[in-house]
């Protein structure tokens, strides 16, 4: 069943210390209790020792969707040779999409801009709020409907 938002969109912000198992106690509290429908997870995707976004992530999804990651990725190798290093992913949890991004503003906006118009439909796809998107800023994809039935 598909959850209709009629109101403002409405989003939280909140930091938390680097770790597998305070990262992963977060998404379940944004996706279990807050019920948030689109969560992005800055930050902990490198190889570095505390670095363990993707292994949290691992600990609270249901589905994996590693076509983000492989997308994020390609723009981000035309820009920099040490993306290759980052672990970008994203996946589903109940009615919830989590995609995690680089810690770096500059790709944080490389990966975005190459993922965001597939997040709508996969919204929608999950049971999530359906969401519009403004097409001037970004024109998300949605199959069109068979009007043949």
């Amino acid at each position: 069943m598909r959850r209709v938002v009629t109101t403002k969109l409405t989003y939280k912000r909140q930091i938390v210390a680097d770790g597998r198992d305070t990262v992963a106690a977060a998404l379940r509290q944004l996706s279990d209790v807050d019920k948030a429908d689109l969560i992005l997870v800055t930050g902990g995707t490198g190889p570095a020792p505390r670095d363990e976004t993707p292994e949290a992530l691992d600990d609270v999804i249901g589905k994996r969707l590693p076509g983000f990651g492989e997308s994020m990725r390609l723009p981000s190798l035309k820009e920099v040779p040490t993306a290759i290093l980052s672990r970008q992913d994203a996946g589903v949890r109940g009615q919830t999409l989590i995609v995690t991004l680089p810690g770096k503003p500059a790709a944080i906006a490389t990966c975005l801009e190459a993922v965001f118009a597939a997040v709508p439909y996969c919204l929608d796809l999950v049971g999530a709020a359906r969401i519009e998107t403004n097409p001037a800023l970004c024109d998300a994809f949605r199959p069109k409907r068979n009007t043949l039935d």
